[in-house]
Order: C-alpha cells, then sequence, then structure tokens
C-alpha cells in the first residue's frame, strides 16, 4: 500500500507533515462508488487555511489541511462513468452532492448532502464536514463526475499548472467577488486587500473590463504586486481617509462597486492600522461605494472565533453600518463561491492566454516538506502564492 502524508494544523501557530491514513473509496463504513482518488500534482495555501492556522477557528487538533487541489485520477469507483483513471483534474474546494435542491440550482457552495452540520462542506476545513484535507500526497474525492473539471488536454496542462491549480479556489473567488460587485465594462472599482484572493479579483476586474481597479492594503510588497499587472494602490497605513485617498486618483470620493478580500481578521486605517477591527472593511466599502452600487464580499466571516476582539465578534456579530447601505440602495453578496459556476471559463482563460493569474499572484512551488515554512511566511505577509508539489511533478 502507498504511503501518504499530509500538513496537520497542529496547535495555534504551528502546523507539520504527518504520515496520514492512503485514501480509500469509503464514507465511513459504507463504499463510496462515485469517488475517486487523486494523486496530487499540485495543493495550494490558501489565507483560509491560515485563519485556522492562527488559532482564529475552532479546529480540531490533527485536521489535515488544503482545499485547493488538483491532481492525477489513479483510482475510480465503479459509479463514476465520465471521469478516467489517467485524468488530470481541477478539484473545487465546495464539496457538492449535484442531486440536492441547492446543488441543481448552481449553489455548489451549500450543498445540503455533504456536512450534516451546516450547507456547504469543503476538504480540510473547520465546520465543513470534516473531509480529510488535499495538502498531502494523495486524497479522495467524492461525486466525481459532478465536482472535477477534467483538463482537455494533460500535456498543455502541465505546461500552464501554475495558472491552473488557482481555478480549485482563488481565481474563481476573487471573479466572484467581481461578478457579484457588478464589476463590467467602464466600471470604477475598490478592492479590499492584495493577498493572493484580493490580487485575483483585480485581475478578474481587468478581465470584465473594469476601467480602473483600486487595490488597498498594507502591506508595500502586496501593493508593488498589485501595481505590476495595472492596478491603483492605497496604502492603509497612512492617515489619508479612503474616501480622499479615492478622489486623489479619479477625482470623485466614491467608486462604481468594492469588493472585500479581507474577511474578519481586518484591521483599522492610518492610526487604527495595528488595531483588529473586524467591521472596518465592510464599513468602509458601503462609505466609498456610490448610491445603488453593488459589494462583493469573498472575504471569509466566520460564526465561531476564539481570538476576537470581543464577546460578539466571538460568535460573528459585528458593528456594521447596515443603515448606511440600507440608505445608498447598496447590495451586498455573502458566501463561498460557487466555484463550478465559473472555473470551465476561467480554464479557457488561462488555456488561450487572455490571463496569467500565476504571475499577477506571484505562485512559488514548493516541496511538502517546505510546506511548514511556506505558512509561517505567508502568514508574515510574504507576497506570494505558495503551491505545494508533493511529488514534484511540476515542470521548472
Amino acid at each position: 500500500m502507498c504511503k501518504n502524508h499530509g500538513v496537520a494544523y497542529v496547535r495555534p501557530g504551528e502546523v507539520e507533515v504527518r504520515e496520514i491514513d492512503y485514501p480509500k473509496l469509503a464514507l465511513g463504513n459504507r463504499k463510496c462508488d462515485h469517488g475517486v482518488i487523486l494523486k496530487i500534482v499540485s495543493t495550494n495555501i490558501c489565507g483560509s487555511d491560515q485563519h485556522m492556522v492562527r488559532g482564529r477557528t475552532t479546529a480540531p487538533e490533527g485536521l489535515i489541511l488544503g482545499h485547493e487541489i488538483t491532481g492525477l485520477v489513479i483510482e475510480a469507483g465503479r459509479d463514476v462513468e465520465f471521469i478516467k483513471v489517467g485524468d488530470l483534474v481541477s478539484v473545487p474546494f465546495n464539496i457538492a452532492c449535484g442531486r440536492c435542491r441547492n446543488c441543481k440550482e448552481g449553489k455548489t457552495g451549500i450543498c445540503l448532502n455533504v456536512n450534516p452540520a451546516r450547507p456547504g462542506a469543503a476538504y480540510g476545513y473547520v465546520d465543513m464536514g470534516g473531509w480529510v484535507g488535499g495538502q498531502a500526497e494523495y486524497v479522495m474525492v467524492p461525486y466525481a463526475d459532478f465536482n472535477l473539471l477534467k483538463f482537455p488536454d494533460a500535456d498543455q496542462a502541465m505546461e500552464k499548472i501554475r495558472d491552473l491549480t488557482l481555478l480549485s479556489d482563488i481565481f474563481p473567488t476573487g471573479f466572484h467577488g467581481a461578478v457579484t460587485a457588478g464589476v463590467g465594462p467602464g466600471t470604477i472599482v475598490y478592492v479590499a486587500g492584495a493577498g493572493p484572493v484580493g490580487l485575483a479579483c483585480a485581475v478578474s476586474c481587468h478581465l470584465l473590463g473594469a476601467a480602473v481597479v483600486i487595490v488597498g492594503d498594507m502591506i508595500p510588497e502586496r501593493l508593488e504586486q498589485a501595481r505590476s499587472f495595472g492596478c491603483e494602490t492605497i496604502d492603509l497605513r497612512q492617515e489619508t481617509p479612503l474616501d480622499e485617498a479615492i478622489a486623489q486618483i479619479v477625482g470623485v470620493p466614491e467608486v462604481d462597486c468594492a469588493v472585500d478580500c479581507v474577511g474578519f481578521e481586518a484591521r483599522g486605517h492610518g492610526a487604527d492600522a495595528s488595531k483588529e477591527m473586524p467591521a472596518t472593511v465592510l464599513n468602509s466599502v458601503m462609505d466609498i461605494t456610490r448610491a445603488g452600487g453593488s459589494i462583493g464580499i469573498p472575504g471569509l466571516y466566520v460564526t465561531g472565533d476564539p481570538g476576537a476582539v470581543d464577546e460578539a465578534a466571538k460568535i460573528g456579530s459585528l458593528s456594521i453600518r447596515l443603515g448606511l447601505g440600507w440608505a445608498k440602495s447598496h447590495s451586498l453578496h455573502t458566501g463561498q463561491c460557487p466555484v463550478m459556476k465559473y472555473h470551465r471559463q476561467l480554464m479557457n482563460a488561462i488555456l488561450y492566454d487572455k490571463v496569467q493569474i500565476a504571475k499577477a499572484v506571484n505562485v512559488q512551488i514548493i516541496s511538502l516538506q517546505q510546506s511548514v515554512q511556506g505558512y509561517k511566511d505567508f502568514d508574515g505577509g510574504a507576497a506570494k502564492k505558495f503551491v505545494i508539489d508533493p511529488h514534484g511533478m511540476i515542470p521548472n
């Protein structure tokens, strides 16, 4: 039997690579004939993983991390008809049955059958159904015919694997944020956060035809990364109020739409940059988005945060100026990205050279053993997207 190793959450601030069980085509005590086993080609470290590793969720010790997976099918259950052994596939981070009401409506981020605790599931994530994560050498994927996106040409895909690996989460998530914010030709958009999802969102805004894409962050290297592909930037450590900073760029103190790519560990602006203020991004984007505009919120907000700044925030209750958003007739769109809504189109954009997403988010390939250091570097604000190559399959 092949051995398997995966990245395990140990305690706040600590992960380690452990030997773990080789996956089986099984769900508990019953066979999983609709699943496949993947040899993982690439698996990415996500900002959502970092929330758990910081101890900002109720993640249990020993949880195998990783929900951004691309792999090679090496075994398929008897009920899998259209995915074959040898196929190279992208795995949406949402686990979806394809059978429930929500899945049939395209709302695969809130499948009703894959998590007994709540709608929606993901690999290797707290409260998301207990599925084993994919920062490993091998992983089992259920409902394979429905979930998996097969790359049409494996050799071509391997040449572009640094880009295609981002289809499992951050590219569709950033794109979803832009779409739900109403980004389109000629729009002026503000993207809060220049981490990998924020950068992917900024790329998506350009792809959708935005006239001006403004990115705000506090880490100079990440802002430089945003400028590298044509974004305007705002250093949120500065004292200039956000609306004034926007006016300096576009002449008026507002934008057509905004996207929150930060989430619940947000910090204040200017003099408050060192303080955690979990509602600050939501309030600031309502302030600077024009009346009638829309706000996309792909940034993660949780129902359980043991490290929150106050008792209300520990259960996800934030001081949001909903009255302001109501008065300005804002539309706010929250929740997981339904990856399958976008990933095939974005795959084509990559394969036909319409976008260079890996360059934009600064992909860096690391080994499974280097993942421990990767988590530390990412937590320190590195302007990189760390992609783990467990088997040394990604070409130089």
